[in-house]
């Protein structure tokens, strides 16, 4: 495949395809530089605290080749991407729901290496059946794969709003400040968030989005928002081991409090300060 194969959407068709009809459900994409951040973790517990919301939930595994929300929530998926990007099945098909989360899943397949094989088509094909299914949900949260790779990049950029998962930890910001730049060159004036994950406290986070922030201001000449901050609990590391949904498992927990604020906040609810 040739490198001419993997361009980025110009402005215009993201625009297109990213419907700000509200009619429509609201796209968002959590994105991360690099692994071991927390991203699929906190993609599938927004989900549930949406739903609890009373929100209407999509939770797309984009993540292609890595796919782990399966695997966190233990579940043995009838039907993934797989089947769609195969063309066996349609991508509204594949959707299965979720009830101890109250919120649908589109699966993946970990361990598939389709992102080195996937043709520029067939995630185009993909990325249409999932807009075409906008109408059914509030929320459609896509969990992509960590990375810049051009696949991450298209889904990136189709959607309505992207959350940038960092740490505290120098890598983590190098990485997401690199996310942050091929979104701002592939999306005009993207709807970019930041969101930090295992702080040691809501002033640390803070802290760490202000580093972040600055870099993004004197070399991209814009900062993004700060989606929120999720303190480092060591309850989530029990409800991923034992593959439960901590909304669940620990709902008194400060982790769960405080991507409940997030998924507040993203769905337009007042939010009283931490």
């Amino acid at each position: 495949m040739t490198a001419a194969a993997h361009t980025t959407p110009s402005a215009n068709d993201v625009a297109a395809a990213a419907s700000t009809d509200p009619r429509h459900g609201r796209i968002l994409a959590v994105a991360s530089g690099k692994g071991g951040v927390g991203k699929t973790w906190f993609a599938v517990t927004l989900a549930h605290a949406m739903a609890m919301a009373g929100r209407r939930v999509l939770l797309f595994d984009g993540d292609l080749g890595l796919a782990n929300v399966d695997i966190q929530l233990g579940l043995l998926p009838r039907h993934d991407l797989a089947a769609v990007m195969a063309g066996r099945l349609s991508l509204a098909d594949a959707v299965a729901p979720y009830a101890p989360g109250g919120f649908d899943i589109l699966a993946g397949r970990s361990g598939s290496g389709s992102l080195s094989t996937l043709q520029p088509a067939t995630l185009e094909r993909v990325l249409k059946d999932l807009h075409e299914v906008r109408s059914r949900y509030d929320v459609i949260l896509i969990d992509l794969g960590a990375g810049v790779e051009w696949a991450v990049r298209r889904m990136t950029a189709s959607a309505d709003t992207v959350l940038v998962v960092a740490t505290e930890e120098p890598t983590s910001l190098t990485d997401a400040y690199a996310v942050l730049k091929l979104l701002s060159a592939d999306r005009e004036e993207p709807d970019a968030r930041v969101l930090v994950n295992q702080a040691m406290s809501q002033t640390g986070g803070k802290r760490t989005f202000e580093t972040l922030a600055r870099a993004c201001t004197t070399f991209l000449g814009r900062a993004p928002e700060l989606a929120g901050i999720i303190r480092r609990d060591d309850l989530v590391r029990q409800a991923i081991r034992r593959q439960s949904l901590l909304l669940v498992r620990h709902p008194g927990s400060a982790a769960a409090a405080d991507v409940e604020r997030v998924a507040r906040a993203l769905l337009g609810e007042r939010v009283l300060p931490p």
